[in-house]
């Protein structure tokens, strides 16, 4: 696994309790961590795929946004996921899921990280899905 740079010390050693493989690469100036074989909730086109974030200059500081996946993901159902483009990285076209923080749940320097923006992802993932909206 590649790591063109580092994480705060406390974002490692989180990444390392997933039990997942995961990488940070820089591209054309972009840090992206990629996280690989992640589990997604059923009701997704796969079960596992890969999951990455685009890190920010000043990162703590500067909040996490959106989410991306390769391969792409569609509901099992047929039903739509709206506010999706894709986003050329690493020699893929990877799905860009366009969810952001709310002014009533802005970023908080200090507080939030990584592992709080994987449960915000978490949620978006089941929202999509009938049921699974908690």
């Amino acid at each position: 696994m590649r790591r063109d740079f580092c994480l705060p010390e406390a974002e490692e050693l989180y990444l390392e309790t997933l039990g997942l493989p995961w990488e940070t690469v820089l591209e054309a100036q972009v840090r992206w961590l990629v996280v690989h074989d992640r589990p997604l909730p059923p009701g997704y086109n796969h079960a596992t795929v890969m999951t990455a974030l685009v890190i920010p200059p000043g990162y703590p500081d500067a909040q996490l946004d959106m989410v991306y996946f390769f391969p792409h993901l569609a509901r099992a159902d047929g039903g739509r996921i709206g506010g999706l483009s894709t986003r050329p990285f690493d020699g893929k076209d990877w799905q860009q899921w366009s969810r952001h923080r709310t002014p009533q749940h802005p970023w908080r320097p200090g507080e939030d990280d990584i592992a709080g923006h994987f449960i915000l992802v978490d949620h978006w993932l089941r929202r999509e899905l009938p049921g699974l909206a908690a």
